[in-house]
């Protein structure tokens, strides 16, 4: 499988709001993760641990999947997408724990 190299000066508008979006997606899910485990830390709240899991692996790292898989995996987009799909069921699953779990 031969990898097609996207050059920024060469990426049409399209392609680089969506990766602007993207990093934007887990810049703030990271931010928000942060205060949630702040919170955990300043009380105690178990709930506030699983929310930043969640948060974590709902926008940082489909993120991080991705490009990590791109740069140094010849790998094709169906599994990329299966990976990021995975991470964010994980992190629904941590967020509906941190709010109905028995903490």
């Amino acid at each position: 499988m031969s990898r097609q190299v996207v050059r920024v000066d060469e990426a049409t508008l399209f392609e680089l709001l969506t990766v602007a979006s993207l990093f934007l997606v887990a810049l703030f899910g990271t931010i928000i993760a942060y205060q949630a485990y702040r919170g955990y830390r300043r009380n105690d709240a178990s709930s506030m641990f699983y929310l930043a899991v969640g948060l974590l692996l709902l926008t940082l790292c489909p993120f991080l999947v991705n490009v990590a898989i791109t740069t140094f995996v010849s790998s094709d987009r169906i599994v990329i997408a299966l990976l990021e799909n995975v991470s964010r069921l994980f992190g629904l699953v941590a967020i509906t724990y941190s709010l109905y779990g028995h903490h």
